[in-house]
């Protein structure tokens, strides 16, 4: 590996969370914890703490104390698992699909400005290759 490349790859990253947190803000009422948390149960709910936990590396506290969060918000909500008692499990609400709604439309139409430039092929390379990359963290547990 090019020991140049990587170093430029990771002060890349590094300044590409800091710019995607500066101006998160901006871009809705939900911090990038909140946010996460509903597209995961958005798109793959309803969920365990345990699962979301897992999903986004969370440690179980930390999860347990963002849903939590989102819960007092009435974003979310939680039910008996109907396969296990013991389990609850966590579906978004409607005030939390419009909230992600409103987030995700301010998300999408800042990202389209920002890389308005970038060819169809390029737009498709950066997903394919930041896929990966989440992949490739991922297993690295």
């Amino acid at each position: 590996m090019n020991r140049d490349s990587l170093q430029s790859i990771e002060y890349e990253i590094a300044l590409l969370v800091r710019l995607t947190t500066a101006y998160s803000p901006k871009l809705g009422e939900l911090d990038r914890s909140e946010y996460l948390i509903l597209s995961e149960i958005n798109e793959n709910g309803p969920l365990a703490i345990n699962v979301i936990a897992e999903k986004l590396m969370l440690n179980i506290s930390t999860a347990s104390r963002q849903v939590g969060t989102l819960e007092s918000k009435e974003y979310i909500k939680r039910f008996p698992d109907p396969d296990n008692g013991r389990i609850s499990l966590i579906e978004i609400t409607n005030k939390g699909q419009e909230i992600l709604n409103i987030v995700q439309s301010a998300r999408y139409k800042f990202y389209s400005e920002v890389l308005q430039h970038w060819s169809n092929s390029e737009l498709k390379q950066l997903e394919d290759n930041l896929v990966r990359l989440n992949m490739d963290f991922k297993k690295r547990k």
